[in-house]
């Protein structure tokens, strides 16, 4: 292949001239610096973190035989040990290095597990130095652009092998009676902290759970950072929220939050108030709300037992959100509607029952059965019927309409079924409210009929007596009359000359 010279180097630089294939200096991005590039790209990601300049690593000598005046200091060498990082990528890549790490992690963890008076304060620093050093990345970026948590397989740690271990080692640290909130809050700051929420949005939902448990210790020890692990949440949950739609640990943060809003004083604080409004109630706008509902709702459900006056807000928000397109979130909002409604105060109950019935109502008329019959649930709930019993006088008007006419209409059997048993219940309830509205149905369907029928036709006027409605129209001079006891038959009549026919509807 003919190649070019490249001119000869300075005089600081050795004097050796090589050659490149002119091929490669037309093409100007040959493979080899795209290789290049790649690699320089994935040094910052968790799966490519291993030092260029690899250490060798050599066994030391295990805890349990070491004497005690000198049990501290080999610890110590051990974390140092443990500092170490390692390609896992490359199967075959220092074996012997790995195994020798693995086997010091797994010595710490059990020493700090089991032994009392480890935990001395010079290997405070030492300690969470080899934590970040181990945990603390730059996480790669998705392999999938498209990735669902719910049908696509995560990402797995490549390094979980020494990873697992160091999350172990610093769950025992937490847990260690040993343990001294006084000397770690020196090294486990704010800065320590947002470093660790950041890795809740790793794909590898092993790693999630540790971090949700670790965090969960954090915030119950370090009593000084609770502000800040609340103050971040809110933000990463913002974000997430109006900016990025992506965060994979949603549900283990919301898991954590759950547990802490159980512990708020009362009367909530008006942060904690804005909290709920502002970031819990728009989270149930997320296309990926599935993943992480169950979590949520606890959390909604937590506030509403901790201060009953949050119910009004909690309720309005869930309808102003209400899915309109999607059927899935809406079976997951009648859900928990009904977990509200379990634990609702009858005081707080009144305050919402007209537009939050209005909205099940809306749900009963769904096409999609299984909306439907969620919403139909509501009657099978002994609580949730009482508070309708008590306050019958208002609900029945709001869905009894949508009853009588699904009732007619409805394709699945099953949610006519449903129908008929609710009629019923509220038949037992109050007879005489219920044949009301059912005689006031029935005239408002008639008159609604005729009015569309005068309308399809010549303009006339309508006037409603008790039993009959009579239709006029004043170019034909023809006459509609209709018996409301006969809701099936209307019968037009015209003058003498013109025979009389009927006909049904």
């Amino acid at each position: 292949m003919e190649t070019t010279k490249l001119p000869p180097s300075s005089p600081s630089s050795p004097t050796t001239s090589f050659s490149v294939p002119s091929a490669e200096k037309v093409d100007g991005f040959p493979r080899r610096s795209m290789r290049r590039a790649r690699q320089r790209r994935s040094h910052s990601s968790s799966q490519f973190r291993y030092q260029s300049s690899q250490v060798e690593l050599t066994p030391l000598p295990l805890l349990k035989d070491a004497p005690v005046a000198e049990l501290h200091d080999l610890f110590c060498k051990k974390l140092q040990q443990c500092c170490v990082l390692f390609d896992f990528l490359d199967c075959v890549a220092d074996l012997k290095g790995k195994e020798i790490k693995r086997a010091a992690l797994n010595e710490l963890v059990e020493s700090v597990a089991t032994s009392r008076g480890v935990l001395i304060e010079p290997l405070y620093p030492e300690a969470i130095k080899m934590i970040s050093v181990n945990i603390f990345r730059t996480l790669p970026p998705s392999e999938n652009p498209e990735f669902d948590p719910e049908e696509d397989e995560p990402t797995l740690e490549a390094s979980w092998p020494h990873l697992q271990l160091v999350y172990e080692f610093f769950l025992r640290f937490l847990e260690s009676p040993d343990f001294q909130p006084s000397m770690a809050k020196r090294y486990v700051d704010q800065k320590f902290v947002l470093q660790l929420l950041e890795l809740f949005d790793s794909e590898d939902p092993r790693e999630r759970e540790y971090l949700k448990t670790i965090l969960h210790r954090v915030y119950g020890k370090l009593l000084g950072l609770r502000a800040y692990i609340r103050k971040q949440i809110n933000n990463i949950f913002l974000r997430f929220i109006y900016e990025t739609e992506h965060f994979n640990g949603v549900a283990e943060l919301l898991e954590i939050l759950g547990s802490i809003i159980n512990g708020f004083a009362l009367p909530l604080k008006a942060e904690h108030k804005q909290f709920l409004v502002r970031v819990l109630i728009p989270l149930h706008t997320a296309k990926s709300l599935s993943i992480f509902h169950a979590q949520l709702a606890y959390c909604v459900v937590q506030f509403m037992e901790k201060d009953a006056t949050v119910t009004e807000y909690i309720i309005r928000g869930l309808l102003k959100y209400w899915p309109k397109t999607c059927t899935q979130k809406e079976v997951m909002f009648l859900g928990e509607i009904e977990e509200i409604l379990d634990v609702i105060e009858p005081s707080q109950f009144i305050r919402v029952q007209e537009p939050l019935f209005k909205q099940i109502a809306a749900c009963i008329s769904s096409p999609h059965f299984q909306v439907a019959e969620r919403a139909l649930y509501f009657w099978n709930n002994e609580y949730i019927l009482s508070l309708i019993e008590e306050n019958c006088q208002v609900i029945l008007p709001l869905v009894f309409a949508t009853l009588y006419r699904v009732s007619k209409e409805h394709w699945n059997q099953t949610i006519v079924s449903l129908i008929y048993n609710v009629l019923k219940t509220f038949m037992e309830m109050n007879s005489k409210l219920f044949d009301d509205l059912t005689a006031s149905y029935k005239e408002i369907t008639v008159w609604t009929r005729c009015k569309k029928l005068v309308a399809d036709g010549v303009q006339g006027h309508l006037h409603l007596s008790s039993s009959v409605m009579h239709i006029k129209s004043k170019s034909s001079q023809a006459k509609v009359c209709y018996n409301l006891n006969d809701i099936n038959q209307k019968v037009f009549c015209f003058p003498s000359k013109h025979k009389h026919y009927s006909k049904h509807f």
